[in-house]
């Protein structure tokens, strides 16, 4: 059986248990099913505001994102350069990976307004998942290549195409991936507790303000959406480069 007809099998026994337990609860509040969300779904799309919240939403959390990843990159490889600056920033990357989303997003509303919390949130998220890939990547690095490419003189554009980027390609790969579905997760969420107007974040919180669970799951699934289209997007423009 193909790889991609047993994943829709799977997508689709997942529709069903959802479309059952629905049934089962029998109450929209509660637990709305998939066809009461995608009902409500089509009635988002067909609205300005929809499209607006979107675009506005993912733009800010893809800013965020190249934000935090040029800042992970470029201090990792000046990390690796200076011993100490490493360990300077050990206990910001230690705090940034360990502190929860809600603790920074009240103290950056203060300094950045709810407008741009989710594209600074988005930042402090990405920022140590890139640093930490790129700097164990770079650690990896063949010595003796980097001898021999010393010796014979090689530019620097040439060592980072043929040493550098080989040697760290499964690494930056694996930490684009999952720094693009956290920038969603954490960018949303700032969204929720921020509260900026014309957001996806603002659609959630009056889904629940209004008790419109099909709207809640509407918006759920296009998040979903986005950011698996972000991450092939991403994927794909990797492998080209």
């Amino acid at each position: 059986m193909p790889k991609s007809f047993r994943r829709i099998l799977a997508t689709a026994a997942w529709v069903i248990i959802w479309q059952l337990a629905a049934i089962v609860v029998n109450n929209r509040i509660l637990l709305a099913g998939p066809i009461d969300t995608v009902i409500a779904l089509l009635g988002l799309v067909g609205t300005a505001t929809f499209w607006g919240s979107v675009w506005q939403t993912t733009g800010r959390i893809l800013l965020g994102f190249v934000i935090g990843s040029l800042l992970g990159i470029v201090l990792a490889y000046l990390a690796r350069l200076k011993t100490w600056l490493e360990d300077f920033l050990r206990p910001l990357v230690s705090a940034l990976k360990s502190i929860p989303v809600a603790s920074f997003v009240i103290l950056l509303l203060i300094w950045f307004g709810s407008r741009n919390i989710s594209i600074v949130i988005c930042s402090m998220v990405v920022f140590p998942i890139l640093y930490l890939n790129t700097l164990e990547g770079l650690k990896s690095t063949d010595v003796k290549l980097l001898e021999m490419a010393k010796v014979y003189r090689m530019p620097g554009t040439r060592l980072l195409r043929y040493i550098y980027l080989p040697q760290l390609k499964p690494f930056f790969k694996s930490a684009f991936k999952l720094a693009i579905g956290m920038s969603f997760k954490s960018g949303i969420a700032a969204e929720v507790i921020g509260q900026p107007l014309g957001t996806i974040g603002n659609g959630l919180y009056l889904s629940k303000i209004y008790l419109e669970t099909a709207d809640l799951f509407a918006w759920t699934i296009v998040v979903v959406l986005i950011s698996f289209i972000c991450e092939k997007l991403i994927s794909l423009l990797f492998d080209l480069i």
